[in-house]
């Protein structure tokens, strides 16, 4: 569930890919402010200099036929799309823009009709930002993502989840004349993921299943609850309801021709890594399971060790580290053990305000409760208090358990000590793990590990990694 200057300054705890813009996409109206002119209307974009990235930002702003003016805000390197400004008004030749949300707001002079040159500022800080209209975003490269015509059979599934009652949709991807082939399941990490995984234009999941596909495994890979097709609130759901959405998948692979239903199997990537052992101590139907920097130490302690890792990379200090450690300790503290949920509030509300909540005003309230509001869920509370190493020690089909060297996400060697411990406690003798080499926590070859990274690098996946994952699904005993 990430650090830069835009999502780290609202301590963001997530510890996969969900920014935290993520957060508060739809939660603050917009103000529309009247102008004698829309000139300003289009797309303006900048760059913030920061000290490990160039952050782009984009500006998007329209007016009606009153000449009432709104915008929205893209941060594509943080995945964040249509991002609510509260406000947006031309003064004296100059822009302001108002990001409640997130508590940031731009003041620029326009330089020409095409450019503004201004300020960004940030609970605090403030950064140059020079804006320019109608710039051409840039196109990343992906050429690991596969294009059709494909070697294979694609099919558009669905199916019902009876535990829930909820629609899934997804793909099957399956060899052609095939007979009797194992499949997997793959599992998604944190945050409302499509059945490709996209992430900075990046498709790991669809890359993962045209490769295994074509060398003759069948692959099902499904939309996370309320995304794509498939429905439900991924709000309001935690890693055991998710479980029971991958069973139901199971099942539907049970009942498809073509697989050989003796040899099905989960991957899991990060959370999806949590996941996959709950669904394996809850059914004897799974050959095996393989966890992608899955996590197997407790979720508060991933999360200390994220942020100071990530926070680090972003070129944070010592001393800004330890005050960040601080509060996210304060934090979960709370979430852990105030059982009132009114005083639990009042608590978070107080805390991420430094005490100074019942003195702010209406707009400085809704930024504190919008935080409170994206760590006060039944989600963030299940993960922060799960512990996986319990189940992994009941896991007793056949684990492959990969990490990238450089993860910064799910720090490699804790976690896999801990996943490797677990299930040798168990019993369970058919266990490999891997530390690979110079690779992130999207198993990208990499140079720090840094998120930052993610959007910038070409490789989706290492070619490696697909490898190791296909050579051991056949060789498995």
């Amino acid at each position: 569930m990430k650090r830069y200057f835009l999502s780290r300054v609202l301590y963001q705890f997530s510890y996969k890919l969900v920014f935290v813009f993520l957060l508060f996409i739809s939660c603050v109206p917009g103000f529309a402010q009247s102008q004698p002119e829309v000139k300003i209307t289009g797309n303006w974009s900048g760059k913030l200099e920061l000290p490990t990235v160039k952050l782009e930002i984009i500006f998007k702003i329209v007016a009606d036929e009153n000449g009432l003016l709104t915008a929205k805000m893209d941060v594509p390197m943080q995945n964040a799309k249509d991002l609510p400004v509260s406000k947006t008004e031309i003064k004296n030749d100059s822009l302001f823009l108002t990001v409640a949300a997130i508590g940031g707001s731009y003041k620029g002079a326009f330089e020409t009709d095409k450019k503004i040159t201004g300020i960004w500022q940030q609970n605090g800080v403030k950064l140059p930002l020079v804006l320019e209209k109608n710039k051409p975003g840039v196109k990343r490269n992906r050429p690991q993502t596969p294009q059709p015509p494909f070697p294979y059979i694609v099919k558009e599934v669905e199916y019902i989840n009876p535990e829930s009652g909820l629609k899934l949709a997804g793909t099957l991807t399956i060899p052609n004349n095939a007979k009797s082939c194992p499949a997997v399941v793959l599992i998604s990490g944190s945050g409302a993921q499509d059945r490709d995984e996209t992430i900075f234009e990046h498709k790991p999941f669809l890359v993962i299943a045209n490769y295994l596909t074509r060398n003759g495994i069948a692959v099902l890979r499904v939309d996370d609850r309320g995304v794509g097709g498939s429905e439900g609130d991924i709000k309001n759901a935690t890693s055991n309801d998710f479980a029971t959405d991958v069973l139901a998948g199971v099942n539907f692979l049970k009942n498809t021709a073509g697989i050989d239903t003796t040899k099905i199997g989960l991957i899991g990537h990060s959370e999806g890594g949590l996941i996959a052992p709950i669904v394996a101590t809850q059914s004897n139907n799974i050959a095996f399971i393989i966890l992608l920097a899955g996590p197997g130490t407790p979720g508060k302690q991933i999360l200390l060790d994220q942020a100071e890792l990530l926070n680090r990379a972003a070129g944070l200090t010592d001393a800004q580290i330890e005050q960040n450690r601080k509060l996210q300790t304060a934090i979960f503290n709370i979430l852990l053990t105030e059982k009132d949920s009114v005083k639990q509030v009042d608590r978070l509300q107080r805390t991420l305000s430094n005490g100074m909540y019942p003195m702010l005003n209406d707009e400085q309230k809704k930024l504190i409760d919008t935080k409170v509001a994206g760590i006060n869920n039944a989600w963030f509370k299940f993960f922060l208090a799960y512990n996986p190493y319990p189940t992994l020690t009941k896991v007793t089909c056949p684990v492959l358990a990969l990490a990238g060297e450089k993860d910064l996400q799910v720090p490699p060697k804790t976690n896999l000590e801990a996943i490797k411990k677990a299930l040798a406690e168990g019993g369970n003798k058919n266990v490999e793990t891997k530390e690979l080499q110079n690779l992130n926590h999207l198993f990208q070859n990499c140079k720090t590990g840094a998120v930052a990274e993610y959007a910038e690098i070409e490789e989706t996946i290492s070619p490696g990694v697909l490898e190791i994952i296909k050579a051991w699904i056949w060789d498995i005993e």
